[in-house]
């Protein structure tokens, strides 16, 4: 029997970023509900799991706002459904613990400097992981019923529905993924 596939649970907003190109990363914590109580990579290709539960506008750069609202309108519209259109490839991970780095990521990312660091600070003894991420658009979106084990706060789910096959359209040229590539490398070694 083959494995469930994955999916990485992702605000909304962040997801739409990936999928337009607009940035590479994601930062990741974990959530409360965790079982190791610590974000671990548990797989390098999965789908990206659009969620509104914790996001709001205040969040995100003043650019962003907007999508947030958007986001919540279009999940409100199918409440019992969740749509995925986005696959993703963890090409690194990379383990972030101080705020002058994380700094230096600004341009990198949707979320205002204030909410980074929350983030950084929050579980003070965990590292930040910041996901560098080769985005796909699926040829063929899906859309899953929202299930109760889809719920709470935690990174990972277990897709319980057969995605269906088909194409994966790589969001960012060859080119455009190696500069966003490097422009994450660059800021994470300060130069």
């Amino acid at each position: 029997m083959a494995e469930q596939p994955i999916a990485l649970r992702e605000w909304a907003v962040a997801v739409r970023a990936l999928e337009q190109g607009r940035q590479a990363i994601a930062l990741r914590k974990g959530g409360i509900s965790e079982e190791t109580k610590e974000f671990r990579l548990e797989s390098t290709g999965f789908y990206l799991f659009p969620s509104c539960e914790h996001q709001r506008p205040e969040l995100v750069k003043p650019e962003w706002r907007p999508v947030v609202g958007e986001t919540k309108e279009e999940a409100a519209r199918e409440p019992d459904t969740v749509r995925i259109g986005v696959y993703a490839e963890a090409v690194s991970d990379i383990e972030v613990t101080d705020a002058e780095t994380l700094g230096r990521l600004d341009e990198c990312h949707i979320w205002t400097g204030s909410y980074a660091e929350e983030r950084l600070r929050w579980k003070k003894t965990k590292p930040l992981h910041v996901l560098l991420l080769r985005a796909y658009r699926l040829g063929q979106p899906f859309e899953v019923p929202l299930r109760e084990s889809y719920g709470g706060c935690k990174s990972w789910i277990r897709l319980e529905d057969e995605p269906p096959g088909g194409e994966r359209l790589p969001v960012l040229t060859d080119a455009e993924f190696a500069a966003a590539a490097d422009e994450v490398e660059r800021a994470i070694r300060g130069r």
